[in-house]
């Protein structure tokens, strides 16, 4: 099911698992979504989850800790993370349901999936996603077109419409239409790379690994802060980029739309965290301000302030360039992030389109790390703590 942002296709996938659930005696099923998290909190517990339209004389018992829902029948619910692909291996069952496929960082996720779903005479998988020009995405596609194996079913968010607050698709409509983003978030159509993109989805799924870096040398956390206000308001990049022998590390993206004592707080938040050595901030629009805000919460945090002195896309080119030489590493995925590197073109700055301020976070964050400063790693490295960002 490729469908658009609040077409209701958890809600579908709650509905197909937990009839088959019931009317199976002792049934395992999978439950897979980018994180345990996402599994837990939207298919499990959502307001479209399990939980939510499973009657309880059904239920058995359920295990939130370690995300397992067992009906009376013996049929039981078991969370997984495509983040974890291993944790795949070994349990076997008769039906997977996959939760927005399109934004599972690693593709051995859904291969090792495929090779537990061997329980019963027919054991098969529902997938539910907003789509994207990922390579899985296009093969799945491909086979309900060619093969038939694969049943496709496609909408739109406003074909939900009447389930939907009507001042929620209006601003949707406002902000979205007629935009490559609208067209795949609202509209579910499959686009192909933005020709003029710095980046593919394609480059960033080799440039991705599970394993925290041990021994970074280094870690910044970069800002790029959103200076409009009202309902156009951009975001305030804030992304955590790490290097370690001339690489470099995309971290955590903790972008936010807040107040600036709430962004302020979350970048003092990351640098604590990731035991960073400076802020990087870009003061284009904001002048001091960063350093104002980030200072008023914690007055020994180191900030440098950068000035953009040409455009985003020559200022990303040569960031875009290490990609290319598989100098720069994703730990875990980053769906917006991504999107945001994937589409913005010389064409979107002309256009004046929305700032992309996660990809320039992430550059003047990586800019900072291999290219300004882009000297022989001879000092110490500094052993940052081992946390999973990307699950917190």
């Amino acid at each position: 099911m490729l469908a658009g942002r609040g077409f209701g296709k958890t809600r579908s996938g709650a509905e197909d698992v937990a009839w088959e659930g019931i009317t199976h005696e002792g049934w395992r099923v999978a439950v897979a979504a980018p994180t345990f998290g996402d599994a837990r909190d939207t298919c499990i517990e959502g307001e479209s989850g399990l939980l939510a339209i499973l009657p309880d004389q059904f239920i058995r018992s359920w295990n939130r800790g370690h995300g397992v829902l067992t009906l009376n029948n013996g049929t039981s619910f078991r969370c997984f993370s495509a983040e974890e692909p291993n944790r795949f291996r070994g349990p076997q069952h008769h039906l997977l349901w996959a939760d927005e496929l399109a934004a599972w960082p690693y593709e051995d996720a859904w291969d090792q999936a495929m090779f537990g779903l061997r329980l019963g005479h027919n054991p098969r998988s529902i997938v539910t996603t907003t789509p994207r020009p990922t390579k899985l995405i296009k093969y799945l596609v491909k086979r309900s077109l060619e093969i038939g194996d694969v049943r496709l079913t496609t909408g739109s968010t406003f074909d939900n419409a009447a389930n939907l607050p009507s001042k929620t698709l209006d601003r949707l409509r406002e902000r979205y239409a007629g935009t490559r983003l609208g067209e795949q978030e609202l509209y579910a159509r499959i686009l192909d790379d933005i020709i003029g993109a710095l980046w593919t989805y394609a480059l960033l799924g080799e440039c991705r690994q599970v394993e925290f870096p041990d021994n970074l040398s280094r870690g910044v956390v970069a800002v790029d802060p959103a200076v409009t206000k009202g309902k156009t308001s951009d975001e305030t990049g804030i992304v955590v980029c790490g290097a370690k022998q001339k690489m470099g590390f995309v971290l955590e993206d903790g972008t936010l739309s807040g107040t600036p004592n709430e962004w302020g707080s979350k970048v003092v938040a990351l640098y604590r965290k990731y035991h960073a050595d400076m802020v990087v901030a870009e003061v284009n629009n904001g002048g001091d301000m960063v350093s104002h805000v980030i200072h008023s919460i914690d007055p020994n945090i180191k900030v440098k302030q950068v000035r953009a002195s040409r455009g985003k896309i020559p200022r990303a080119e040569p960031i875009s360039g290490l990609y290319e030489q598989r100098r720069v590493k994703h730990v875990g995925s980053f769906r917006y992030l991504e999107d945001q590197m994937c589409s913005y073109t010389p064409m979107s700055e002309s256009e004046g389109a929305h700032s992309p301020d996660r990809m320039d976070a992430m550059v003047w964050g990586l800019t900072e790390l291999l290219v300004t400063n882009a000297l022989p790693d001879l000092s110490p490295p500094i052993a940052l703590p081992l946390v999973t960002p990307y699950s917190v």
